[in-house]
Order: C-alpha cells, then structure tokens, then sequence
C-alpha cells in the first residue's frame, strides 16, 4: 500500500509542476498559434497531450529510483538531479509563452537537455527501465529545441 502511494505521489509532482506551469503561461497557445512556425510543427492540442505522458513517464522513472536497491548517494544525487530539471522544465513554459523571450528560452531549453541527458545518465546506472522512460523526454526536449529555435528565427 505504502508503495502504491508513493508511486501515485511520484506521479502527481511532475503533473503538478506542468498544471501550474501552463496555468502561469496561459494563454501563450494562442499567440503561439499565431506566430511564424518552423516546418514539422505539431498542432496545438498534441503538446499538452505529450507533456501529460512525459510527465508521467518521469513520476515513473522517479519512483522507480526511490523504490531501487541502489547506494543511497547514488539515488540521492539522481534524485538531486531530477528535482533541478523539473524546476528548470517548470520555468520554460513562462519564458517562452508568458514573456516571449524566445532566444533566452532556446538557451534555457538547451540547459534543460543538459540536465536531462545528466538524469538520464544517473537513472540509468540505478534502473535502465528509469533511464529508457526518460528517453522520449530528451527526444521531444531536442525537438521542442529545434521549434523554440525556429519561432525566435522566424518571428
């Protein structure tokens, strides 16, 4: 029992911290519907679908980093790890929809994979399961790079 709620609890942090995160930044599908679009650019309505799976995919990996067998320094500093990506992911919603800067978000993003790829790294030398979770995050993270770069481009 114990372990089924911490895995619901694993599960709802991520979540929270995106809810919040667009509850801050609302409005900003609108405008960015509105700008100049880099070729490949998805519809509107599939990024909160991606960011729901991706942060389930991560309160996942987290709780199977909690619940590991691993030294404890080991799950602490992935867990460190993972704590500062998710407030770094919680800030770029508001730079990029909220104020608009999108060259600064475009660095704030590459920052963010730097710190995911490191997570990805640490979750993996605990749980290969944990790291693979983490493997559509980066992928989507690279394309959202690649977006983010061509908005602040084009517009």
């Amino acid at each position: 029992m114990l372990k089924k709620r911490l895995l619901i609890q694993c599960i709802i942090i991520p979540l929270a911290v995106g809810v919040i995160a667009a509850l801050l930044s609302r409005g900003g599908m609108e405008l960015f519907g509105a700008l100049n679009q880099p070729p490949l650019s998805p519809p509107g309505w599939l990024f909160p679908v991606v960011w729901t799976i991706l942060y389930v995919l991560m309160g996942i990996a987290s709780y199977l980093i909690l619940t590991s067998e691993a030294d404890i320094q080991d799950i602490t500093k992935a867990m460190t790890t993972y704590t500062l990506q998710l407030a770094v992911n919680f800030f770029w919603p508001i730079f990029f929809f909220r104020f608009q800067w999108y060259f600064f978000s475009f660095i704030w993003l590459v920052f963010l994979w730097v710190l995911i790829l490191i997570m990805t790294i640490q979750f993996y030398r605990i749980s290969k399961v944990a790291a693979y979770l983490m493997i559509p995050y980066l992928v989507w993270v690279t394309f959202a790079g690649y977006l983010n770069l061509g908005v602040w481009w084009l517009n």
